[in-house]
């Protein structure tokens, strides 16, 4: 393979004339070097050094960068990757992520909507538009309702406990064949208690990989939240918050992975020396944030460690 690789604060070129005729542009335009979407997202998310930046959509992507001079020779075993200058230049990026995390919540909601929809589809009673209609309202608003349900229900230690595998594990340590799982149902275990523990296990699974980077000695020291997700569920945040014993600030952009590429593309421009002086010039900054209650991040940790155990028998760690 080749040996030089350049980060995306570089210009490649600039635009050709054919596509500067197409686009009614200048050849003088710059092109800069292209990255990965959620690199750019992280910057766009004005990431920080040592603070893990978390794009939570359907699945997740974590980064976090630090100074190459502290890193050193470090390299953190079970993540993505680490790679030199790959989200910020002259730092240490490293990325992690959840196989799924949105894709859970969207599962449950498409199991126990399937009867529903099904039965609209072939009802008698209404027609076929106001069929679609209903249907539409049941999907949009599900989630939603499930977790103010789920918010109003007490945490105890032997709730209805979930793992959250259900697309293999991503990180820590890649294993795409694992499955998840859900245990201790019972006749009272209702909507909101099944999804109260699949929103627990997704950000389980989130802790597992801030215990891997703090254990490898690179620190954790906060949260960023980024996408849709980040954006649109204050309860599935604040449960983040408790159970990782840390805060999270939700960054104000929709588009981090668009203002992240703008970003770049003004330092290749060389209207900004570096992109961190881009981060501070364009970045819109953080409308949200999320504190631990404390009053619940202990039974949290205990039920975080029931998680493990439970992961441990699924992969075959437990069993005698």
């Amino acid at each position: 393979m080749y040996k030089a690789a350049y980060p995306s604060d570089h210009a490649v070129g600039n635009l050709s004339k054919e596509w500067a005729d197409k686009l009614g542009l200048s050849i003088d335009v710059v092109i800069g070097i292209g990255a990965f979407d959620c690199h750019m997202g992280a910057v766009g998310g004005q990431i920080e050094p040592y603070y893990l930046s978390k794009v939570m959509g359907t699945s997740t992507c974590d980064m976090l960068v630090a100074p190459i001079q502290e890193v050193k020779d470090k390299l953190v075993k079970g993540i993505c990757g680490q790679v030199p200058g790959s989200i910020i230049p002259g730092m240490m990026g490293m990325e992690a992520g959840q196989s799924a995390f949105g894709d859970v919540y969207a599962w449950f909601r498409n199991l126990i909507a399937y009867p529903f929809k099904n039965i609209l589809k072939n009802s008698s009673v209404i027609d076929a538009s106001v069929a679609d209609l209903l249907q539409k309202e049941f999907h949009d608003k599900i989630i939603a309702e499930l977790s103010d349900e789920a918010a109003n229900l007490p945490l105890n230690e032997n709730d209805e406990l979930a793992v959250d595998w259900l697309n293999g594990r991503r990180t820590p340590d890649a294993d795409q064949t694992l499955k998840g799982a859900i245990a201790g149902l019972n006749l009272g275990t209702d909507a909101p208690r099944f999804f109260k523990a699949l929103v627990e296990a997704t950000c389980f699974g989130a802790k597992a990989i801030v215990d891997r980077f703090n254990e490898e000695g690179v620190p954790v020291k906060g949260l960023i939240g980024l996408g849709g997700v980040a954006r649109k569920s204050p309860y599935i945040m604040q449960t983040m918050a408790n159970v990782m014993n840390m805060p999270i600030r939700i960054h104000s952009s929709e588009q981090t992975c668009a203002a992240g590429a703008a970003m770049f593309a003004a330092t290749a421009a060389g209207i900004y020396n570096k992109v961190e002086d881009a981060m501070t010039a364009m970045g819109k900054g953080f409308d949200a944030g999320y504190a631990p209650d404390v009053s619940k991040v202990e039974i949290h940790e205990k039920r975080y460690q029931q998680y493990k155990e439970l992961g441990d028998l699924i992969e075959g760690k437990g069993v005698a």
